[in-house]
């Protein structure tokens, strides 16, 4: 089943993209919570139509993606967190470090980052140490983000 999809789904594509799906998926998920429409030939001249009109918007989204991008790896963040002292706690952390405390360190810093777009290697941080992330800017630009977790004080 060929669908066009209305907004950005994960594993799945960008907003309109067309995809293949099975039937059951594109029936009883993805069309009823208004993710995707059928791609008719009608819909498909449509959609062509307007990926036209906005290709050359698209331009200045993707440079000012591409400043931002060359802005974040200037950046230098160190997030800070309760971590266990002794031999055997070692460098473990009290809780974890997720998406959510990187989007909220970058937002310090005065970079607008949806927690949503961050994609942290290994998923939750339980360590000290310097780890990497993958911030999704555009569809087309993204950004290798390196990061240090530090004990507080």
């Amino acid at each position: 089943m060929e669908l066009i999809l209305k907004q950005d789904v994960e594993n799945l594509g960008f907003k309109d993209d067309i995809v293949t799906v099975k039937s059951g998926y594109g029936r009883n998920f993805l069309i009823p919570q208004g993710h995707a429409v059928m791609a008719t030939a009608s819909a498909k001249k449509v959609l062509a139509e307007t990926l036209k009109q906005r290709a050359y918007k698209e331009k200045s989204v993707i440079s000012e993606a591409e400043k931002t991008a060359e802005a974040l790896k200037a950046l230098d963040i160190k997030i800070t967190a309760k971590a266990g002292t002794g031999a055997t706690a070692g460098d473990k952390l009290f809780g974890s470090i997720t998406n959510m405390d990187l989007a909220e360190a970058l937002r310090n810093e005065g970079h607008e980052v949806d927690k949503k777009y961050i994609s942290i290697n290994g998923g939750n941080i339980k360590r000290l140490g310097q780890y990497e992330a993958v911030i999704r800017l555009h569809r087309s630009v993204n950004v290798d983000f390196t990061f240090e977790v530090i004990a507080e004080a």
